[in-house]
């Protein structure tokens, strides 16, 4: 199965994509979105809206996991990130792409084994899991691999706990 990660916002978009056979992970792309500071706000949306479409036309996933929002201090900033997911959400549900979303304490605990672990214990594992010499950059493409590997594990774990063989993937 191939996966599509995607580490929403608005200025850097992280993607990865990872593809699961028979439970092990291999990586096939990553990279990152990004829309020029200075221009005006909508336009940015517009662009986002573009490249997701083409990025989804041109990798293909059979899945979409994105992360789920986490508020922190810059509330100013996470408005501008929601309108982002937003525009993401609305360019994968039009590709008609099964999506799935993680809360940062999901993929933590799909990717380390520990909800509360550090970001740098989950780029790690992600190095570890996808066989690599160094850490993906940006950061963000980073995150968008784990949210990929969280989702192939996960679905993985689902399938094992139903019963059902784990076949292509």
């Amino acid at each position: 199965m191939r996966i599509l990660g995607i580490d929403p916002g608005f200025a850097t978009i992280g993607f990865g994509l990872v593809e699961f056979h028979r439970g092990d992970p291999s990586l096939l792309r990553y990279g990152a979105i990004r829309t020029p500071a200075g221009l005006e706000f909508a336009q940015r949306l517009v662009m986002l809206y573009d490249d997701m479409t083409e990025l989804l036309a041109t990798l293909k996933p059979e899945a979409v996991a994105v992360e789920e929002l986490f508020w922190g201090h810059n509330v100013t900033t996470g408005i501008g990130v929601s309108h982002g997911r937003g525009v993401i959400l609305l360019t994968i549900a039009q590709a008609g792409i099964p999506l799935y979303e993680y809360t940062p304490m999901q993929v933590k605990q799909a990717v380390v084994g520990y909800g509360k672990a550090e970001k740098r214990q989950v780029m790690d594992m992600t190095r570890r899991l996808l066989k690599l010499d160094r850490l993906p950059r940006p950061d963000d493409a980073a995150d968008a691999l784990a949210l990929a590997l969280c989702h192939g594990r996960s679905r993985t774990s689902q399938l094992l706990q139903a019963g059902l063989p784990r076949s292509g993937g």
